[in-house]
């Protein structure tokens, strides 16, 4: 892919809100000793500078097709983006304190358009549901970090597996109505080439009509 240094300089540098910053330490890549470093995340690209002053970045790593792991490490609260193939860099940071660390990986796990593409994918079964249901779907508790085995836990981009022997038919309650086939397109064209803000308009709309028509229609006597 090719990447124009002055666009990507100014995109890193712009006013608009980043996903993530701060200092971590970054192990270099033929020498064993680690730098301080000034990291800022915007979408799925992690810029990083000689300090927080700085208006052009040392590099960029772009995060596709990676995976966020926990490592042991000479610094404290360490962790490792890799990349997938025999030839690939595995980057080696690490964070000034716990929260720090969990805060970067949960970004860092999350900043693919993978990810996003999997996120669209349950806002789509979830719209369904409250279609077919006439309800809102409960919440889902949010995922707590993976404890860490044997020095090392892996982050990945998946969502969660059901829990082994649950099935549909053992929860408590009754059974859900089958979920209509998926749509495949949107307002101004295919579904695959809307971005992930315009679905999420689209679909957020819809959301708050069929939640407003489920409230009243709850409201009536």
């Amino acid at each position: 892919m090719k990447l124009n240094e002055r666009s990507l300089a100014f995109y890193a540098t712009c006013d608009a809100p980043v996903d993530n910053a701060g200092f971590l330490y970054k192990k270099g890549g033929r020498h064993a000793a680690y730098h301080r470093r000034w990291f800022v995340l915007r979408g799925n690209m992690l810029f990083y500078f000689e300090d927080a002053a700085s208006r052009e970045p040392v590099g960029v790593i772009i995060l596709e097709g990676c995976t966020v792991e926990l490592v042991e490490a000479a610094e404290e609260f360490a962790f490792a983006v890799r990349f997938a193939g025999s030839r690939a860099r595995t980057y080696v940071l690490a964070a000034e304190s716990q929260a720090a660390m969990e805060g970067w990986v949960k970004a860092l796990s999350r900043a693919s358009f993978d990810y996003l593409r999997l996120v669209v994918r349950e806002l789509e079964q979830q719209l369904a549901a409250m279609r077919a249901g006439g309800g809102p779907p409960a919440p889902r508790r949010p995922r707590a970090l993976p404890a860490k085995e044997n020095g090392c836990a892996v982050w990945s981009t998946e969502l969660p597996a059901a829990p082994i022997g649950t099935a549909t038919g053992a929860r408590p309650g009754p059974e859900p109505p089958p979920l209509p086939p998926r749509r495949r397109s949107v307002p101004n064209g295919p579904l695959d080439s809307a971005s992930f803000a315009q679905l999420h308009e689209w679909y957020g709309q819809e959301v708050r009509a069929l939640r407003s028509q489920w409230l009243s229609n709850r409201a009536q006597p």
